[in-house]
C-alpha cells in the first residue's frame, strides 16, 4: 500500500470545506445587502405615503383640516370639484412583502402616518435625515413611522393692547 493514498480525498474534504465556508460568507453578504434595499425602499414608500397624507390634509376644503379615512382616500379625493389623486397607487411593504401597512391615527381620526407591519431589527439604526430622525435608535420597523405634523402656526398678539 501506498504512503501517500488518502492525499487526494483528504485534500478533496478540505477544498469542499473551503467552499461551504466561501459560500456561507456570500450567503450572508447577499442576505445584508438585500435588507439595506429593502430598508431603502421602506424609508422612499414611507415618504411617499407622508407627503400624501400632507397633501391630503393640506388640500381639505374650508378651514378645519382633515387627514384621509382610509388609503383609499389618498388613490381618490372627491372632496374637489375635479378628482385629486394623492398616490399613483397604493404600495407594498417592502420588508412584509404585502399590501398591509400599520395606521398611525391622529386624534381627531384619521390616518395621520404609516409603518411597517414587520417585527424585525432593522440594520440602519441612525444617520437619517432630518425629516426621518424620529427613526433613530429604533429596534425593528414598526418603530419607522412616517407621520405628517401640520406647521404650527404663531397667533400674533399685535392685535391686544397691553394695560
Amino acid at each position: 500500500m501506498r504512503k501517500d493514498a488518502g492525499f487526494t480525498y483528504l485534500a478533496l474534504l478540505f477544498f469542499v470545506a473551503l467552499m461551504g465556508i466561501v459560500l456561507a460568507t456570500t450567503g450572508m453578504l447577499w442576505s445584508t445587502a438585500q435588507q439595506r434595499e429593502k430598508e431603502r425602499d421602506l424609508l422612499f414608500i414611507g415618504n411617499e405615503y407622508r407627503k400624501a397624507i400632507a397633501s391630503y390634509y393640506e388640500r381639505t376644503p374650508g378651514t378645519v383640516k382633515r387627514y384621509p379615512d382610509n388609503f383609499n382616500d389618498l388613490l381618490k379625493d372627491n372632496r374637489q370639484l375635479t378628482t385629486t389623486r394623492h398616490l399613483r397607487r397604493l404600495y407594498i411593504d417592502p420588508m412584509t412583502s404585502t399590501p398591509q401597512w400599520g395606521a398611525v391615527r391622529a386624534p381627531e381620526g384619521g390616518i395621520r402616518g404609516v409603518y411597517s407591519l414587520s417585527t424585525d431589527a432593522p440594520l440602519k439604526r441612525n444617520g437619517f435625515t432630518q425629516k426621518d430622525e424620529t427613526l433613530n435608535g429604533a429596534k425593528n420597523y414598526t418603530e419607522w413611522r412616517f407621520t405628517y405634523e401640520p406647521p404650527i402656526v404663531a397667533t400674533s398678539d399685535s392685535n391686544k393692547t397691553q394695560k
